[in-house]
C-alpha cells in the first residue's frame, strides 16, 4: 500500500521508474520493472476455449472466442495502470499494455482468424472531453502486434449512456442495448475482434456484439482485463 502511494510522487521527481512500485528502471523503452511486469496476473483464458468471460455470452451473444489477458487485480498494479491510462492521459501505458495482449494473443492461435479488429466505441462527446478513445489506443497497439487493421469507424455509440459501474447485469443491459450502430459496408462477411478494457457483466459488450452481428459480421471479444467481480 505504501508503495502504491509513493509511486506518484516518485514519478514527479524521477519520471523514469517502475510505475507502479517506483523503482528505477534501465531502459528507456519500459513502464515496468521485471517483478512487476511478472507479477501482472494473466488470465491464460485465451488457451481454453471454456473460460469464463466465453461463459458470460454463453445463451446470449454467439462469438467464436473471447478472453480477456488479466485479472483486473488491484494488489498486482494493473488496476492503477488502467486508471491512468483511461482517465488521466496516459497514452503510453495503453499503448505498452495493448501491445503485451497482442504478443499474448498470438500464443493462443485462434487471434490470427480475424480479419480485423474494432474497438469499444465512446460516445462522441464523451470521447471529445477526454481527448481520446482508450479502447481504440488498445486496438490500435494490438493491431500493431498481430498486423491486423483497425477499424476505428465500423462501429458507433450513437447515445449517451450513464454510467454501467453500480447497475446490475439486467439493468446494464436496458441501459445499452440500443446504443450501437454499425456499418454493414465495413463489417459484412467479416471476421471481428471486438476489443475492450474492462469487461464485468459483459452487458455493454453484448450491446455492441448485436450490432455487429446484425452488420453481417461474425464476432470474437477481447478485454485487456477481467473483473469476477
Amino acid at each position: 500500500m505504501f508503495t502504491r502511494l509513493l509511486s506518484p510522487l516518485v514519478h514527479l521527481f524521477y519520471p523514469h521508474c517502475c510505475e507502479i512500485c517506483g523503482q528505477e528502471l534501465s531502459s528507456a523503452n519500459d513502464l515496468l520493472c521485471l517483478h512487476c511486469q511478472d507479477c501482472l496476473p494473466l488470465t491464460g483464458f485465451h488457451h481454453h476455449a471454456d473460460n469464463p468471460v466465453a461463459n458470460i455470452f454463453r445463451g446470449r451473444m454467439p462469438v467464436t472466442y473471447a478472453t480477456a489477458v488479466y485479472y483486473y487485480s488491484q494488489a498486482s498494479g494493473l488496476q492503477r495502470l488502467v486508471h491512468q491510462f483511461k482517465y488521466h492521459q496516459r497514452k503510453d501505458i495503453a499503448d505498452w499494455l495493448g501491445k503485451q495482449a497482442g504478443h499474448v494473443l498470438q500464443t493462443g492461435g485462434w487471434a490470427a482468424t480475424a480479419d480485423c479488429l474494432v474497438p469499444m466505441p465512446l460516445y462522441h462527446r464523451k470521447e471529445k472531453e477526454r481527448g481520446y478513445n482508450q479502447a481504440a489506443l488498445l486496438a490500435t497497439a494490438i493491431g500493431a502486434v498481430m498486423d491486423k487493421p483497425v477499424l476505428l469507424k465500423a462501429l458507433q455509440r450513437v447515445q449517451y449512456t450513464d454510467t454501467q459501474t453500480r447497475k446490475s447485469r439486467i439493468s446494464r443491459w436496458e441501459n445499452v442495448k440500443t446504443v450501437f450502430k454499425a456499418n454493414p459496408a465495413l463489417l459484412t462477411g467479416k471476421h471481428v475482434l471486438l476489443i475492450d478494457d474492462v469487461i464485468t457483466t459483459g452487458a455493454t459488450t453484448e450491446a455492441a456484439g448485436q450490432a455487429l452481428l446484425e452488420a453481417g459480421a461474425t464476432v470474437g471479444v477481447c478485454c485487456l482485463a477481467w473483473a469476477s467481480g
